[in-house]
């Protein structure tokens, strides 16, 4: 308790020792409960936000959903062991994070260089949806990336700039 008397008397606290302080108290300490209501009124502020501001509504929900595709993504380029990072060893661990997290990065700057090409020829085309329509495309998508097989990589043209595919005619339908 010393230790977080110090730190209280300095101004700061880390969350993790008030925690721990905490939790060895007995359940029915006076800053263990007004902590717990002060949680409940952060909560119930949110809540009646969330119901009050349709636009707010909209605005989280756009959120979660990137957050969801992202995690999508995230599975699907990680298919080993059921899709699960396994190491023994911290080193391991991160190594097998980074380069999820490499892969990944790179799936979204590819999509996102696709992505500018077809909205400068939608643009071109004069079927340019607009702005608003763009926020519901994300660069997290995924069914055309191959995860399977076996990928060469021609390191004379690594570094060099290529010029990009193709993209497929407006009027084709998948």
């Amino acid at each position: 308790m010393l230790r977080l008397a110090g730190s209280l008397k300095q101004g700061w606290v880390t969350a993790s020792l008030l925690l721990q302080k905490l939790q060895a108290f007995p359940r029915k300490h006076p800053l263990t409960q007004a902590l717990q209501e002060y949680g409940r009124l952060i909560k119930t502020i949110h809540i009646l936000r969330w119901y009050a501001d349709e636009n707010n509504r909209r605005r989280l929900n756009r959120q979660l959903n990137k957050g969801e595709a992202l995690h999508s993504l995230r599975s699907h380029l990680c298919y080993a062991n059921q899709g699960e990072i396994r190491a023994q060893q911290d080193e391991q661990l991160h190594n097998q994070v980074g380069c999820l997290n490499l892969v990944t990065n790179a799936v979204i700057v590819w999509n996102s260089v696709y992505i500018e090409q077809v909205v400068q020829q939608l643009k071109q085309e004069g079927q340019f949806p607009g702005d608003e329509a763009l926020k519901q495309i994300w660069p997290t998508r995924h069914a055309h990336i191959n995860v399977y097989g076996r990928y060469y990589f021609n390191r004379e043209q690594v570094g060099k700039k290529q010029q990009l595919r193709a993209l497929r005619q407006s009027g084709f339908q998948p």
